[in-house]
């Protein structure tokens, strides 16, 4: 368990060292904002960077962001949060199947505030794990949608398919 926090922390701080968008004194680093806002947007490249650097603890290749799977997943998100439930993964990994996705997995839920959260919740949940962990993998889409009425308030949207060939 205590090296299982040790590489989970390192992913943390590997990711944040990676991202794009470098933080500034004072900033909240993009992982901890908060998606429970009208506005907020995940941060995509941080989510690549964190789930990536997780695979490569576990000697899995990186992901590259897809805009398709990007739009995907935000469609996605947005009908969660109009339905004010979550959906059926199985349902949306057909759907992005039937798009031309190879290989397609997925990860939708709710109740998450920030990407850690969801990061954290994905990792400690043996199914929502697997997606993270699959070998297949190279591209990812991942995606947020704000209800502010809902029980849950954030929906999230994460679909991963493997490299087209």
């Amino acid at each position: 368990m205590k090296r299982l926090i040790t590489l989970s922390l390192s992913a943390l701080v590997l990711a944040a060292c990676q991202s794009e968008k470098p933080v500034t004194q004072g900033q909240t680093p993009s992982f901890y904002v908060s998606m429970a806002r009208a506005d907020a947007q995940v941060d995509a490249a941080m989510a690549r960077d964190m789930i990536g650097a997780y695979r490569g603890n576990n000697r899995l290749g990186p992901l590259t962001l897809d805009p398709q799977l990007q739009a995907a997943a935000q469609a996605e998100a947005d009908a969660m949060a109009a339905a004010d439930k979550p959906s059926s993964a199985e349902a949306f990994k057909a759907r992005l199947a039937a798009a031309g996705f190879a290989a397609p997995a997925a990860n939708l839920s709710a109740g998450y505030h920030t990407l850690a959260e969801a990061f954290s919740g994905w990792r400690e949940s043996p199914q929502h794990n697997r997606v993270l962990l699959d070998p297949r993998a190279g591209r990812i889409g991942i995606a947020t949608a704000y209800a502010p009425g809902s029980k849950y308030k954030v929906y999230w949207a994460l679909a991963v398919a493997a490299d087209k060939r």
